[in-house]
């Protein structure tokens, strides 16, 4: 595709594609760094959060799970304080409520101790509760034993992401929804930036395309060895009789050979209680009623020889996912290990997720953050759980990338 330069609309000194959280953030932290620059900010749906910002559990995480000294661990630490910081600034309600993770057999048993020296080595606050203190603590819950994460909170990210946006056009920077990029040109002084017959330059162009993000980079002409595998998360929400019944989220201990973890009961900050999610192979990237297909979608992963290699590396986790999605009876078995007294017209329809998942062509799931880039582009390629906590740093790694190579 040939883009002409002379036909612009306008430049700018930054154009960030994607207005989810993770874009947000990095619009708003590069206008921090540079006042006074300009910013275009491109988003294809008609409003902002529509798809993994405004489709997960609301938790605002500790970083527990992570590997100690990891990028993500050190992100979402970080995060979890900015996160809280930025909800004062604007006013924005959360509750820091804590989250109990419960063992239900002696082999979580094993990772849970696993699981407590990770967080001494991370340096996050955690709690052993016994059998008989979860009881008193949770009477709906059982045990043999639990973890408490005191500084586990939740948050609505949509709102987040909103007051984001608001922070974003009050402090220079132009956000443009229901414009869907097409092309996309780097030469040695600029990028061009393709929408229909809408063009703009930037000196730099940074995309946060979440779901879309190894199409954006194809279209950018990068050599990628990744594709996005969608994951949908399926949530139930409880009835109004079980508001207010927990204290804290409920989760239980998650397979570490896996990069899920597990159905969980999670309190909302609307006051309601959903379960889930769960994680079963999407067949659209964007399809978030049950069933819902993509031919395209399901094409791209299907002819990509890392996605055999993954479904045959996980083949009994996932056929086991798949069992629970398709039975109700099946998944409420897995919430009833640890909350005995749910019953199956308990849960109630809620709407579901979809996880971004990088998988490499040799079948690695990436686990981490993944970046490309170039002279004038960087591209987040993944951004894993806990993206949404972990935002507001995310984004000054992103800016200080930008920056470092580029002075103007």
């Amino acid at each position: 595709m040939v883009l002409d330069v002379h036909a612009v609309n306008m430049a700018y000194d930054y154009c960030v594609i994607g207005g989810g959280i993770v874009g947000l953030a990095t619009s708003m932290e590069l206008l921090r760094r540079r006042p006074g620059c300009t910013l275009l900010l491109l988003e294809k749906e008609n409003a902002l959060a529509q798809h993994q910002t405004g489709h997960n559990s609301g938790v605002i995480h500790a970083g527990i799970y992570y590997l100690p000294g990891s990028l993500k661990a050190r992100l979402c630490r970080r995060g979890e304080a900015a996160t809280k910081k930025f909800c004062d600034e604007q006013f924005i309600p959360y509750d820091v409520c804590g989250k109990l993770l419960v063992a239900t057999n002696s082999l979580e048993l094993e990772r849970l101790e696993s699981l407590f020296e990770r967080s001494q080595q991370n340096q996050i606050s955690v709690e052993r509760i016994s059998s008989d203190d979860l009881k008193r603590r949770e009477p709906s819950i059982v045990g043999l034993g639990a973890l408490l994460v005191k500084s586990t909170g939740i948050v609505d990210y949509r709102r987040v992401a909103e007051a984001i946006g608001s922070v974003v056009r009050a402090t220079g920077g132009e956000v443009q929804l229901g414009v869907r990029v097409n092309g996309i040109r780097e030469a040695s002084d600029a990028v061009v930036v393709r929408a229909g017959d809408q063009l703009w330059t930037t000196k730099q162009l940074i995309v946060c395309a979440g779901l879309q993000s190894d199409r954006l980079a194809k279209l950018a002409g990068l050599d990628i060895q990744y594709q996005i595998v969608p994951f949908r998360g399926e949530y139930y929400r409880l009835p109004a009789k079980w508001n207010g019944r927990f204290r804290h989220l409920i989760y239980p201990i998650p397979n570490p050979d896996l990069p899920f973890l597990g159905i969980h009961l999670t309190r909302m900050i609307d006051g309601g209680v959903t379960v889930g999610p769960n994680a079963v192979l999407g067949f659209a990237r964007e399809g978030y009623e049950k069933f819902s297909t993509n031919l395209r979608d399901l094409g791209e992963y299907a002819l990509f020889p890392g996605f055999w290699k993954t479904i045959a590396a996980n083949l009994g986790s996932g056929l086991s996912e798949m069992r629970n999605s398709l039975l109700k009876p099946w998944y409420l078995k897995e919430c009833r290990k640890y909350c005995p007294s749910l019953q199956l017209e308990d849960l109630l329809p809620e709407k579901a997720g979809i996880r971004a998942q990088a998988v490499m062509r040799d079948g690695t799931l990436v686990h981490d953050f993944l970046f490309a880039q170039t002279a004038r582009m960087l591209h987040v390629c993944n951004a894993p759980s806990p993206a949404a906590t972990s935002a507001l740093p995310i984004a000054e790694m992103i800016a200080d990338k930008c920056l470092r190579d580029h002075e103007f």
